[in-house]
């Protein structure tokens, strides 16, 4: 029941420590049974001076006392093998026996006269001490003698008694009112005999304990009740009464705590929760009797019986049954704290105190009857917690850990104010949209070492209207992607939307993304080039169960997932052309999201980037991986400056990627294109080396010579003019760019005149070749700004393609959000 309401790891783990409680507890009582038979039948000891009567032919001693209570226990086994129904006819038996009895004592305090007490041998502690006591009747003057507390030495254990000791004693005498919960499921009807019979066994109880308790106290001196703990049966009209109820009772108990422990096993073992561990308690009878849960159960019990004295385990049997009680209160509670709309309890009397005082008291009681076996209880069943949630298998029951966290995270995310933002605690929050995964799986694992703890969303724009389909058809497909982000083992989320278009696509992802202050400012696009996608997950089936379940196969016939559709191939047309991929990126900038466009990601390994700089840990000075950052804007050699918000995007994109655990090893190289005799650009060195300093970014500063380079870009006009053009254009796209923030909130595009050619381009290309040894990890390359006209967007991709060809993995970065601060 627990499991289904609350989930596998709460079911779990509580039902383990449940059972334990009950095995305990059948030892319990079978040990409680053991002494009375001996107290009654049993030949004193040797070192005491009592004469044996008639009756008392049993011998004593620890090792008969264990004969004793194994063939009890054996009897109590026989009877939970055949079935509930022979344990239901049993207990009902013995309910009639209890109840006659508890007539008899509660008519004895009335009727029975004045008695003096004679003692038992056993609880004589000493030569001198008294062998009698006093049966008085109900006198006022009894009750005041017995008010106030006096604990002494437990005559059975030769043990001081506290609170707490008699409390953990007492406590299990109130356990058997979860009895109709471990047999929910051999009810007819659960829902309605559970909650009914145990509020019922539970008011019984505290008026029978009350009377009896109060009836005793007026009736008995002290010295009667700390030594002789069958004084009932002394003073009942008829003795052997008593000793019948006592052992009626304490079989019915033993029965009960043996048969529930083996039907939460068997529940356990049902569920599945530990794997193979519990196979052989599934094993039942014809009938449905778990006949192999009971043995378990059985032999779990007679260890437990070598302990030997009933107030040695009752302890550790009371901190068993409190903390499951504790357990299921916190359970409820949390389930009142998740405000779950189904969770409507129809115990009119619950509230969320009563939880709270629940959890409070069972808590105490448990370190004040022994505060190690408290802590190691709770450990314990901590650690199963864990395991459950972290190794056992998924169901589909529900989870109670999923209600909470969706409260707690709602309500963080009403407290993650976006007008508290500061540039201090920026971090990348990245939308990824991938057109096939089969494709991407390099990509979608590099992305999320870069995301430092932000937020990832794996983005997907179907084709398609929901006119004139049934349902929506992405639905259906999320089980697919969440299967493949548990595979890769990335925290990412998945969002996929339906448009006519990719660019109305990725339009739609971009407005409705994330909540709050968790909205991606990054969105990354693989490149539009003519490479062939590769398929990464040819041969691999994943299994959509939410686990790592990846399986090869060497069927042919199944060689392929049918969650994804097959890799485009090299004569197939794409979803959209060049227009659209670069209106995409001008849509994103209008947004206000930094651009990354990903290129050559299909040859980046991750293990083998990763694992070349971890074999030569003792010569990292010498070896990778590296990552380049090329900060200025080699496609406006014109441009003046290295630090502007792009760069410091760029180092920063670079340093956080360097800064993750697995990426702690590679070292930034920076690389700073120089024209000899320029005092201007030698400013600008200052300047950036000033501004690493500050920002605490530790890198390798590389001069490139680009005289002969950038010559080609001057070529066809005088250095002089050109310059001067130049600055007037920078001025003038400046402006342009400060009066398109205050127009509304419409962003406009500085118009990007720069004639640029093809030998230009190929010859920046080839000095980033010439300056790429060792071969880098990465390259993060300055991506400009698209250009204003949409009648030059193919122009403006064939200028990024010739500037980013074969240079490996490329991250091209256009950076419009401020990231790094150096005031405090």
């Amino acid at each position: 029941m627990i499991s289904r309401a609350l989930g596998p790891e709460f079911g779990g783990s509580i039902g383990i420590m449940f059972f334990f409680a009950n095995v305990c507890g059948s030892a319990l009582y079978v040990l409680g049974l053991v002494e009375a038979i001996t107290s009654a039948f049993g030949v004193p000891e040797e070192d005491t001076a009592v004469v044996a009567g008639l009756h008392q032919v049993l011998p004593s001693g620890y090792w008969w006392s264990l004969l004793y209570g194994t063939i009890l226990l054996f009897l109590c086994f026989i009877v939970c093998l055949v079935g509930a129904h022979i344990y239901a006819k049993a207990t009902f038996i013995i309910f009639i026996i209890v109840m006659t009895v508890l007539a008899s004592i509660f008519i004895s305090f009335f009727i029975v006269g004045p008695v003096v007490v004679i003692l038992s041998d056993a609880s004589v502690l000493n030569s001198t001490g008294l062998i009698t006591s006093n049966y008085t009747g109900l006198r006022l003057h009894t009750l005041e003698g017995n008010l106030l507390p006096n604990y002494t030495v437990d005559y059975t254990t030769r043990v001081m008694m506290s609170f707490a000791t008699v409390f953990a004693v007492m406590f299990n005498g109130c356990t058997g009112i979860m009895a109709g919960s471990n047999m929910s499921g051999d009810l007819k009807n659960p829902s309605y005999s559970i909650p009914r019979g145990t509020l019922a066994a539970v008011l019984i109880t505290f008026v029978t304990y009350n009377l009896l308790s109060l009836l005793a106290a007026c009736s008995c001196d002290r010295h009667l009740l700390q030594r002789d703990y069958s004084f009932l049966g002394d003073i009942n009209i008829w003795p052997p009464m008593v000793t019948i109820g006592i052992y009626s009772s304490t079989m019915s108990a033993a029965m009960s705590n043996l048969i529930g422990a083996s039907r939460i096993l068997y529940a356990l073992s049902k569920d599945n929760l530990f794997g193979g561990v519990l196979a052989l308690a599934r094993k039942t009878s014809r009938s449905g009797n778990p006949w192999a849960s009971v043995l378990v159960s059985w032999l779990l019990v007679q260890v437990v019986l070598f302990a030997g004295k009933l107030n040695t385990i009752a302890g550790i049997v009371t901190i068993f049954f409190l903390l499951v009680y504790a357990a299921v209160n916190l359970a409820c509670l949390a389930l009142e704290w998740a405000s779950a709309p189904n969770f409507r309890p129809s115990f009119r009397c619950f509230t969320w105190h009563t939880c709270t005082l629940g959890i409070i008291g069972c808590l105490v009681m448990m370190f004040l009857i022994n505060a190690i076996y408290a802590f190691a209880s709770i450990a314990f069943m901590l650690l199963l917690l864990m395991l459950i949630h972290y190794l056992g298998p998924i169901s589909n029951w529900g989870y109670i850990s999923q209600a909470l966290i969706f409260h707690q995270v709602r309500k963080y995310l009403l407290m993650l104010d976006v007008r508290k933002d500061h540039v201090k605690f920026w971090r990348p929050q990245v939308l990824l949209m991938v057109a096939n995964p089969r494709s991407c799986i390099g990509l979608m694992t590099f992305i999320n070492d870069l995301k430092k703890s932000g937020l990832y969303v794996l983005g997907h724009v179907k084709l398609g209207l929901l006119d004139g389909l049934p349902s929506d058809p992405l639905q259906s497909r999320y089980d697919s992607w969440l299967s493949l982000v548990d595979h890769l083992n990335i925290k990412a989320f998945v969002n996929l939307t339906l448009a006519n278009s990719v660019r109305h696509g990725v339009q739609n992802l971009l407005f409705i993304t994330g909540f709050g202050g968790m909205r991606p400012n990054t969105l990354v696009l693989g490149f539009y080039d003519d490479c062939t996608p590769q398929d990464h997950l040819q041969g691999k089936i994943l299994l959509s169960t939410g686990l790592d379940a990846v399986c090869r196969t060497t069927d042919l016939s199944e060689q392929r997932s049918p969650f994804f559709p097959s890799v485009r191939g090299a004569e197939e047309a794409k979803d959209f052309q060049e227009e659209e991929y670069v209106s995409i990126i001008a849509d994103a900038v209008k947004m206000g999201k930094n651009v990354t466009l990903a290129r050559y990601f299909n040859q980046f390994n991750r293990e083998e980037v990763l694992g070349s700089g971890r074999k030569t840990g003792a010569h990292r000075s010498m070896t990778g991986p590296f990552v380049d950052v090329w900060p200025l804007n080699l496609l406006r050699p014109d441009s003046r400056g290295y630090v502007d918000i792009c760069s410091l995007f760029l180092l920063q994109l670079a340093c956080v990627l360097h800064e993750t655990r697995a990426w702690n090893q590679a070292r930034l190289r920076l690389f700073l294109c120089v024209e000899a005799g320029c005092s201007l650009q030698e400013e600008e060195q200052k300047k950036l080396r000033v501004m690493l300093k500050e920002l605490r970014i530790s890198a390798q500063v590389h001069m490139v010579a680009w005289d002969q380079v950038v010559a080609l870009h001057w070529q066809r006009q005088g250095r002089e003019s050109e310059e001067q053009s130049a600055q007037d254009e920078e001025r003038g796209e400046r402006r342009e760019v400060e009066a398109a923030e205050t127009e509304g909130g419409v962003q406009k595009f500085p118009n990007n005149a720069a004639q640029l050619t093809d030998e230009y381009i190929c010859a920046v290309n080839n000095l980033i070749h010439r300056h790429g040894a060792p071969q880098p990890a990465v390259r993060f390359l300055y991506l400009p700004r698209p250009p204003a006209d949409t009648s030059r967007y193919r122009a403006y991709l064939h200028q990024v393609d010739l500037l980013s060809q074969d240079l490996g993995p490329t991250l091209l970065i256009h950076g419009i959000t401020p990231v790094v601060t150096t005031d405090l």
